[in-house]
């Protein structure tokens, strides 16, 4: 009995305890359903809109879309830079699992080079991991047809078609044109610091040098966006808005594809830059800079090996000589010490001294400064100074004005500053000073100092583009205007195409120098081409028109006193620098060059036939209308 009423205990024991845990569990049921039920009323009720916004993030993405770059024209509507489509072969590294093993499997169905995989290294390094990376450029039709057989093997690796920069003109206009190339995290920092990043979301390329980064604003344009719906592979399923992009201007430049084109070949391959400017405006015709190098390579991404010949090359193709050689302008500079030299009294037309072949610091046991013809000019007034380049003339002229005249009235021909040409890459060399040199050289300005600066020598330095806006200077008889590549803009609108041309840059003339003084310095110009004793009369003996021009012969190192000059015995890098600015035709001036050859000798010798043959192309060819209109 005892035992049967232990079991029954035993039993409703059990029954109370199961009946206790399975409240529990309903009621644990409930309370979680609950939860689902609040959870769910809050994800679909309550934070409706928020989940709403994150789906369709997820399912209506906004693709930026690349505007098409601004053309470049020559005056005469000749295509400079041009935009035409190319296959990439692109790698988003975020998408890849190994960039590695990609690579490998790609080199298998593609000839891809080491130094494409090279580039595409040095460039994954300094780029964002969500942006595309170029492997291939210039995927001819075959290997797209290759690739696309393979691409669902590749996640992250896409063919892209753009449209990329082409320059039909290659190495004849690289330092005028520059180029467009891959934007890189320095150019991405400066366009956040600059707000300008939102307008490059769908740009890869952007102007590095010359006109293509003066004027990148103008010709990038406005970048467009279309709204799509992506199913869950990011496959494109419908396209719900379309803002086109806008493009950007197309740009006109004052230069003449054909005289460049001449200017090009007329330099061949010797060290050396010309510039060709239309003195009514000063827009530059031509500017060319030897040796040159070919643009198209950095458009698609030059291979390192490439770019280190460039950069070690001791010719240094990738300076603009034109705007950055920096140079003693030599005697060229006499025209513009003339001028100041007459305002200041310092001579007058009648002015006349004896040239022995050397000029001494007066009341001095200093050695004497020698002149260029050892056994001198004889009796010489400004006229023939000039005309014969006499040096110990524009010694004592420079004695006489001293270094702070001389500086002043340089400066206000634009020496020792930016020419204000539309190019970045511009130096402004040097027009010294007593402040200069103490800065410099933390030692005092001796008089000493000022008379080589009298035939463009000592620690004066110019460059072409300066000496050529100078000659304009003296051309317009003090009017200052900028050298200018621009010619004009052309705006895309609903309404047609809208030419809008550029005003030309002006600044304070030099102001209250009498024309006669003006004159003078041309006259004596006029001598140095057309006179029985002028330097370069030999070059334009038989031109079809008169014209005026001075040469100069810059010193790249110092000569002894009584060491003689001989090319033949020094070292090339030695030798003097070639350098001859001019104009023509002399009654009216329309157009004027300046030429730099480097190491070539003499600059009546070496740089004023090439003045002459400039001189013929531009004045005898018909071709050439716009030297007669305002066109």
């Amino acid at each position: 009995m005892l035992r049967r009423r232990n079991h029954f205990r035993d039993h409703a024991y059990e029954s109370r305890l199961f009946r206790s845990r399975a409240v529990v569990a309903f009621v644990g049921i409930i309370v979680l359903v609950g939860v689902l039920i609040g959870n769910l009323y809050n994800i679909q009720v309550s934070q409706y809109q928020d989940y709403q916004t994150r789906s369709n993030n997820n399912r209506i993405k906004v693709v930026p879309i690349a505007p098409n770059r601004g053309l470049i024209y020559d005056r005469n509507g000749v295509v400079l830079a041009d935009n035409r489509p190319v296959f990439s072969l692109e790698i988003t590294p975020e998408k890849v699992a190994s960039i590695d093993d990609t690579l490998a499997s790609l080199r298998k169905i593609l000839s891809i080079d080491d130094d494409q995989v090279a580039t595409f290294q040095r460039e994954r390094k300094r780029t964002h991991r969500f942006k595309s990376i170029p492997l291939m450029t210039q995927m001819t039709e075959q290997e797209v047809a290759k690739f696309s057989v393979h691409q669902y093997e590749f996640p992250g690796v896409e063919v892209n078609a753009t449209l990329k920069r082409y320059y039909p003109y290659g190495e004849v206009l690289t330092h005028v044109l520059g180029y467009v190339s891959r934007i890189n995290d320095r150019d991405m920092s400066r366009l956040i610091r600059e707000e300008k990043a939102q307008d490059y979301k769908a740009t890869n390329d952007i102007g590095k040098l010359g006109i293509e980064r003066y004027y990148e604003d103008v010709l990038h344009g406005k970048p467009g966006y279309q709204e799509v719906e992506v199913n869950s592979r990011g496959r494109i399923i419908r396209t719900l808005k379309y803002q086109p992009p806008v493009p950007g201007d197309d740009i006109v430049l004052n230069i003449d594809i054909n005289l460049q084109n001449y200017l090009y070949k007329l330099l061949g391959h010797r060290r050396g830059s010309a510039v060709v400017l239309d003195p009514k405006t000063d827009g530059v015709l031509a500017m060319v800079s030897s040796p040159s190098y070919d643009p198209n390579a950095f458009v698609h991404g030059i291979s390192g090996k490439a770019y280190r010949a460039l950069l070690n090359n001791k010719d240094r193709p990738l300076v603009n000589r034109a705007t950055l050689g920096i140079y003693p302008p030599a005697s060229t500079v006499k025209p513009f010490i003339t001028v100041a030299a007459l305002q200041e009294k310092v001579i007058t037309a009648q002015t006349t001294r004896n040239d022995p072949g050397y000029w001494r610091i007066p009341n001095s046991n200093t050695r004497p400064f020698r002149d260029w013809l050892r056994w001198g000019h004889g009796v010489v007034n400004i006229e023939k100074a000039l005309e014969e380049s006499v040096d110990t003339f524009f010694y004592q002229i420079a004695y006489d004005l001293g270094i702070d005249r001389l500086s002043s009235w340089m400066q206000r021909f634009g020496f020792g500053d930016y020419s204000g040409i539309d190019l970045f890459e511009e130096s402004k060399a040097n027009m010294p000073t007593r402040d200069w040199k103490m800065s410099r050289h933390k030692t005092p300005w001796y008089k000493g100092d000022t008379i080589p600066v009298g035939i463009g020598q000592g620690y004066w330095t110019a460059t072409p583009i300066q000496i050529a806006k100078a000659t304009s200077v003296l051309v317009n008889n003090g009017k200052v205007m900028s050298p200018r590549l621009l010619l004009a803009k052309i705006h895309h609108t609903d309404q047609g195409d809208k030419t809008e041309k550029i005003p030309v840059d002006t600044f304070p003339p030099i102001a209250g120098v009498p024309q006669k003084f003006w004159d003078m310095a041309k006259r004596g110009m006029y001598l140095v081409n057309q006179g029985k004793r002028g330097t370069a009369r030999h070059s334009f003996y038989g031109a079809k028109y008169k014209s005026a021009g001075k040469s100069g012969t810059a010193q790249v190192f110092g000569l002894g006193e009584n060491q003689k000059y001989d090319a033949n015995e020094i070292a090339e890098h030695l030798r003097d620098h070639a350098l001859y600015t001019a104009y023509a035709p002399f009654d009216n001036p329309k157009v004027i060059t300046t030429i730099v050859l480097e190491n070539a000798g003499g600059g009546s010798s070496h740089g004023a036939p090439l003045a002459r043959k400039i001189f013929d192309h531009v004045l005898l060819d018909h071709h050439y209308d716009y030297i007669e209109s305002d066109k």
